[in-house]
């Protein structure tokens, strides 16, 4: 017996795209994946987008705002991670991903990550740069102080400063040290003592603690205001393997609190005991300066001679000096009259203008030969010209109808007539006469041989 056929369910898309994503949501609650970060982006609505990779697959990945809000870093391409979130299906183009709630680094701790990434953003701005930060005073006078007014920290740090230097005038500013609210808090304190105390110098410190604890130190917020402040800062965090990105920042860094106090305060025994050395080398090398000066001035005043027996001599000598300076004085003027009247006899001789003179005469005598060349060459060349101009006269035809001949040309070609056999009756002619011309028909032509 044959069964009834059955049509097979027809699905639309959204249909079937909404079951697929019921089966993932029901199979795959919460899931971890661990994976490589490709594609990061970070738009302005504050989503974290993202594809979680490894050598066959890759994934696509969305943290939404408010958990990417509590993160400690920021994620980047190339970053190995280990994620948890929940399989999800955005049904308009049918693609499956994971919606994330939870985001570490593999191999280290979110807030190492978080530090490496600061640390290389304030390189990179040129806020470590040593070139940017200022001396701390040799003796400063007035010193503030930013930390916990309760810690151990504080009391360090003044017993220490006291005991070296006890008329040191320390203001202690509080601030939260630890917590989500204490960057903040470092920050307006630096900005208040820059502001409203006339210090010579800062130190912002705190006890140990873990890396959570000293999180505070590690914000860029805190190093901008610390490179901002136009007061010297020393920076004074933790224990001395405890490295804070406020260390780096600050103009000076001290191990401890209490090695702040010793970096920052000169013990006054030892300045005392310092300056009595110093005064006492000083007295000695003045001492010392004054003998030799002593010996010198001795030695000098046993050299000097009565000033007198030098002036005598010097006058001796300028009386001879003298003489002499006369006498060749009159040599010299001598010598210049001499030279003066062979000069004035050679000028005498060499007088430029009896040179004028004959140059003149022997200009005027060639003026006068050139005139006569010329005149006879011009005579010469005309009764030549007269010669030429007769015998154009005789061989111009002109001349010959003067004589009574005449010349007939042929009409219209203007053809010379030499011979009667050129024309014939009725041709048209024209006839040049030494005054004006005749214009006419042949009637009859005669051959010279008849």
């Amino acid at each position: 017996m044959d069964l009834p056929f059955q049509p097979p369910q027809i699905y639309t898309v959204s249909a079937l795209t909404a079951e697929i994503k019921s089966l993932l949501e029901e199979k795959f609650d919460f899931v971890w994946v661990e994976g490589e970060i490709s594609n990061f982006a970070h738009p302005a609505s504050g989503h974290y987008y993202m594809t979680l990779k490894d050598e066959n697959a890759r994934i696509r990945a969305v943290m939404f705002k408010m958990q990417a809000y509590y993160l400690k870093f920021i994620p980047e391409d190339g970053m190995k991670v280990i994620v948890r979130g929940r399989i999800g299906l955005y049904e308009p183009r049918g693609e499956y991903q994971i919606i994330l709630d939870y985001l570490e680094p593999l191999g280290m701790g979110a807030l190492s990550a978080a530090f490496e990434q600061v640390k290389k953003k304030l390189f990179l701005e040129g806020v470590f740069d040593e070139e940017k930060k200022r001396p701390i005073p040799f003796l400063p006078k007035r010193i503030a102080v930013i930390t916990s007014p309760t810690g151990a920290a504080v009391r360090d740090f003044l017993r220490i400063s006291y005991r070296r230097m006890p008329c040191l005038d320390i203001t202690i500013v509080p601030a939260m040290v630890q917590g989500d609210e204490a960057a903040a808090d470092i920050v307006e304190a630096l900005d208040i003592v820059n502001r409203e105390l006339a210090v010579d110098v800062i130190v912002l410190t705190r006890g140990g603690g873990s890396l959570e604890d000293l999180w505070p130190f590690n914000q860029e917020e805190v190093a901008y205001a610390i490179r901002r402040s136009k007061i010297p800062v020393v920076s004074a965090v933790g224990h001395e393997v405890d490295l804070t990105i406020s260390d780096l920042a600050a103009d000076l860094r001290a191990p401890t609190p209490s090695g702040a106090a010793e970096l920052v305060v000169k013990e006054k025994e030892t300045l005392e005991k310092n300056i009595k050395g110093l005064s006492f080398r000083l007295e000695t090398s003045i001492n010392s300066i004054i003998e030799r000066i002593k010996d010198k001035a001795k030695n000098l005043s046993s050299r000097i001679r009565d000033p007198r027996r030098n002036l005598a001599d010097i006058w001796l000598r300028l009386d001879d000096v003298y003489n002499r300076l006369l006498k060749v004085e009159k040599v010299c003027i001598n010598d210049n009259l001499k030279y003066l009247k062979a000069v004035n006899e050679t000028l005498v001789l060499n007088n430029p203008s009896h040179t004028i003179t004959m140059l003149s005469q022997k200009l005027a005598f060639h003026n006068r030969s050139l005139t006569r060349s010329l005149k006879g060459l011009l005579d010469k060349k005309g009764g030549s010209l007269r010669s030429i101009k007769d015998r154009l006269d005789s061989l111009n035809p002109l001349s010959i109808l003067q004589r009574g001949y005449s010349i007939t040309r042929k009409l219209p070609e203007m053809n010379i007539v030499k011979d009667s056999v050129q024309v014939k009756t009725g041709d048209e002619v024209s006839i040049l006469l030494a005054r004006g011309s005749i214009k006419g028909l042949v009637k009859k032509t005669v051959n010279s041989k008849e």
